[in-house]
């Protein structure tokens, strides 16, 4: 089961660290998404970063990057959003329709099903999906090795995730909130509980 990370909406010192030490414990793909910050910092944190990483990596905006930095691929934010004019590498989209959900894995690398459960990162983010729902969807193969669950993903329901078929994992408040940016440098914690959700994952 692959394990993805969503960065943190905003930069802060120690970044480029973790990422690098969370790549080297079995990070499988990292999404950097910083809506509404400006490019050249994202340029910044990939320089900071190993660059046997890059293919790892899909950027959210700033689809440049993808071609500047050799970029696994880019990610559209729905379902149903066009890729841009001329763009031919990999790409992954978001989707919170389960009558959507087969049209938009069509040659997609892969689709993030969101909500799953309660977001821990977004206030107030409720689950989109009932359980019945999800195990529906998982009888009629919408959920399969394609499709991620993101939204709420913990230590505690990751197996929950495998065994309803989904081929990844997003986490993001998760990990992220157990490390202060403003107040820490030690982040010993966070790789810690990285590693168990890794050893969960499979």
């Amino acid at each position: 089961m692959k394990l993805i990370l969503m960065t943190k909406p905003t930069y802060f010192v120690e970044e480029d660290k973790i990422l690098s030490s969370l790549f080297d414990e079995g990070l499988d793909y990292l999404h950097l998404y910083k809506p509404g910050q400006a490019p050249m910092y994202a340029e910044r944190l990939l320089t900071l970063l190993p660059e046997d990483c890059y293919r790892r990596i899909f950027v959210h905006d700033h689809y440049y990057l993808k071609e500047e930095y050799g970029l696994g691929g880019i990610h559209l934010e729905s379902a149903e959003a066009p890729l841009p004019i001329g763009y031919k590498g990999k790409f992954s989209r978001t989707c919170m329709d389960l009558e959507l959900l087969k049209a938009a894995k069509k040659k997609a690398e892969y689709v993030f099903l969101k909500y799953i459960r309660h977001s821990q990162s977004e206030r107030d983010a409720d689950a989109t999906f009932t359980d019945a729902e999800l195990k529906e969807a998982s009888r009629r193969g919408l959920i399969d090795r394609h499709v991620h669950a993101l939204g709420g993903i913990n230590l505690d329901n990751i197996r929950e995730m495998k065994d309803l078929g989904f081929g990844g994992v997003v986490v993001c408040g998760d990990l992220w909130n157990r490390f202060d940016i403003h107040n820490e440098q030690d982040y010993k914690e966070l790789i810690r509980h990285f590693e168990k959700l890794r050893k969960v994952a499979g």
